[in-house]
């Protein structure tokens, strides 16, 4: 039932009463987004518009309103003069602020995610939209209205949104880029990506990148492909993993396009600065935005590329619900707005692959001649040459060539070894039966944080000194991995004459001097070299590959390439050693090839029906909601199922404990524990 609101009726279905606003004359009704994470309340709502908020009440703009009997604060998304309820309206409550921060673009895109992810819009919002800050909203607000006031024609507005000093636009310096001289161009396709872009076209691809450090870099090859979209006079939005990337990235961008053309967005600055840059990029004072996670959403205007730096790192997936990825995110919106897309990292993953080999996207990747002059020479400690030199190898921590490496290295410049966890011994066991050293309060891992400290429980914190085996009853510990402070300890008295650096845990060093040192600095905390490391060296190898994830062998040569991108290249007498066991990862490392390592796993989860050949939906309840769920359910929607399974519980927490992180809310609203949860998994084709 369609009704329609008009100023005589005044509200649908109930007389006007004395004291109740004036309904605004022209689009009465407005549609309000409520942010609330219920998820009944996931729809749109439909509220009266008052005479004396109809010009500020428009689509985007914030607002407070009521909803059986509480307050929320919402979003306008509309407005219309008809509404399908059938009960009176209630009117809006207040306007909290003019800005139309909701663009219809980013609403497309939050519905889009939550379809996706199987999550809420509001939800979805939360990460898009930073919180207001009113002085900000106050500036801005006076800023627009001096625009107004000067008349400034839309022409005469350069890329920051500033006037230029003449009057004229002003050109951005090096606007016109050789191709054939440009970063990308190395590649295979590089060139005529640049070529798409800077004709204003939409092309999209996968960069396999080969810079790791110097004026050749990643980020430079990132700003490359920003500027030729941004001298189009479109925009771009580039999103990298955490605040060591974003740095590089935002340094190199400001080197092409000069400072002032570029809107920072990340929660790490703070609620005022994230809030003033995003209202810069909703103004259009500037076109480019570059973050983290929630970057992802920037309100670009005539958005020309969407970028992502390295989309296989677990810092992209969003942590609370409904735990979006920001490549399915970035990809969801190219779609939308049908901009160029740009995946870019130094390893391929899975997923990026299959866009390549579905044809969704072409591949940028060198040739191998351009391999073999660009990158540093791989040896392995663990292949039969090296093992009838050296027969210990394979029971050694630090094998002797990669003491040898280390050794000859230190006299050419740095020596970086990457170690697989941080602390002194992240994990003990027993020196005689080599059983995992366990706490007697909580059962949790027992850790030392120091040479000669007692040992403590990583997930209780309770010490305990006089700890004894419970399988053999030996007292005597040994660490199973050592961290990375205990290796820099080691490698300190090892190499007495040389400066040791170690990155790790809150201690990360983001460069060190190109002067002979040993570093020592787990997985992504690497420090720069501007010059390259004379030698890497790569540790804990086998350690890495036999954790229990899918994952495990595709984050592991991730995470090896990353640091061997850090090495000279071959030609200055580069040197990249891995002691791992004999494995196909170490092979793809060897022979500098990411592309294959990742179509072999591609055609491996093909075969067995995982992801990302086939999708997957994860569902948590107790059995009985789960085995409803699955009976009212079409059994042809999905490949197959697994489960219902327990849930672990939460580390640190005993199973069945009444409160805390390992008890969840049912939908009725009762508590139970980790201990009644179950997991059920749905495995689904594309289609």
């Amino acid at each position: 039932m369609t009704v329609q609101l008009s100023l005589l009726q005044g509200f649908p279905a109930a007389p006007r009463t004395a004291g109740a606003p004036v309904t605004a004359g022209r689009l009465p009704v407005a549609h309000v987004i409520l942010d609330s994470p219920l998820a009944h309340l996931d729809r749109v709502f439909d509220y009266a518009v008052p005479e004396e908020l109809a010009g500020s009440a428009q689509p985007g703009v914030r607002v407070k309103v009521r909803f059986s009997g509480r307050e929320f604060t919402g979003f306008v998304v509309g407005r219309s003069d008809t509404t399908d309820s059938t009960t009176r309206l209630l009117p809006l409550g207040k306007v909290l602020s003019e800005q139309r921060v909701l663009t219809p673009e980013v609403l497309a895109l939050s519905r889009a995610v939550a379809a996706r992810y199987a999550g809420t819009v509001s939800d979805i919002l939360k990460v898009a939209i930073p919180p207001r800050m009113v002085r900000v909203d106050a500036a801005f607000a006076e800023m627009a209205a001096d625009v107004l006031a000067a008349d400034v024609p839309a022409a005469n507005v350069s890329a920051t949104g500033v006037p230029a000093a003449d009057g004229s636009t002003a050109e951005p310096a090096g606007a016109t880029s050789d191709l054939a001289t440009a970063l990308l161009g190395r590649y295979a396709n590089g060139a005529r990506f640049l070529g798409y872009l800077a004709a204003g076209h939409s092309p999209r691809a996968v960069l396999t990148s080969l810079g790791g450090y110097g004026t050749r870099d990643w980020p430079a090859e990132i700003a490359e492909a920003v500027a030729a979209v941004w001298h189009t006079g479109r925009g771009a939005v580039v999103v990298v993993p955490d605040q060591r990337d974003l740095a590089r990235v935002e340094a190199a961008l400001e080197e092409r396009l000069g400072t002032g053309n570029i809107a920072r967005l990340t929660a790490e600055d703070g609620p005022t600065p994230r809030y003033r840059n995003f209202l810069r990029l909703l103004s259009g004072q500037v076109r480019v935005a570059v973050g983290t996670r929630s970057a992802a959403y920037a309100p670009v205007q005539d958005l020309g590329l969407v970028c992502l730096w390295d989309d296989g790192d677990d810092l992209h997936q969003e942590q609370r619900a409904p735990y979006q990825h920001v490549r399915e995110v970035l990809l969801l919106r190219a779609e939308q707005e049908g901009c160029a897309a740009l995946l870019a990292s130094g390893a391929q993953s899975t997923e990026a692959h299959r866009l390549v080999s579905t044809g969704w996207a072409q591949a940028i990747a060198a040739d191998r001649s351009e391999v073999r002059r660009s990158t540093p020479r791989v040896l392995h400690t663990g292949d039969e040459f090296q093992l009838a030199r050296d027969p210990l190898a394979a029971r050694a921590r630090v094998p002797h060539a990669a003491w040898k490496a280390a050794s000859e290295g230190l006299t050419r410049g740095p020596v970086l070894l990457q170690v697989a966890r941080t602390g002194f011994s992240p994990a003990l066991a027993c020196q005689d039966c080599r059983e995992p050293a366990r706490c007697r309060a909580c059962t949790g891992p027992l850790a030392q944080t120091g040479r000669g400290g007692a040992p403590g429980c990583r997930w209780c914190g309770k010490p305990d000194p006089r700890w004894t085996c419970a399988n053999c009853g030996s007292p005597r510990l040994r660490g199973t991995v050592a961290g990375a402070t205990r290796t820099a300890e080691e490698l300190g008295r090892a190499f007495p004459g040389a400066t040791v650096y170690s990155s790790a845990g809150e201690h990360i060093i983001d460069t060190v001097p190109d002067a002979p040192a040993v570093v020592v600095a787990t997985p992504g905390a690497e420090p720069l070299v501007e010059g390259g490391y004379s030698a890497v060296v790569l540790l804990d190898g086998s350690a890495m590959l036999s954790r229990e994830s899918l994952r495990a062998g595709e984050d592991t040569l991730r995470r090896w390439f990353t640091a061997a991108l850090l090495a000279r290249p071959a030609s200055e007498g580069g040197l990249v050693v891995i002691t791992a066991d004999d494995s196909t990862a170490v092979g793809h490392l060897v022979r500098w090839d990411p592309q294959g390592a990742a179509s072999r796993e591609l055609s491996t989860r093909t075969d067995l029906g995982l992801p990302p050949a086939v999708r997957f939906a994860a569902l948590s309840g107790s059995r009985e909601a789960l085995n409803a769920f699955v009976g009212d359910v079409d059994p042809e929607l999905f490949l197959r199922t697994v489960g219902p399974m327990p849930v672990p519980a939460h580390p640190g927490h005993a199973p069945g404990r009444p409160t805390g992180p390992g008890t969840r809310r049912d939908s009725a609203g009762t508590q139970t524990s980790s201990a009644d949860q179950q997991r059920l998994l749905l495995f689904f084709s594309y289609r």
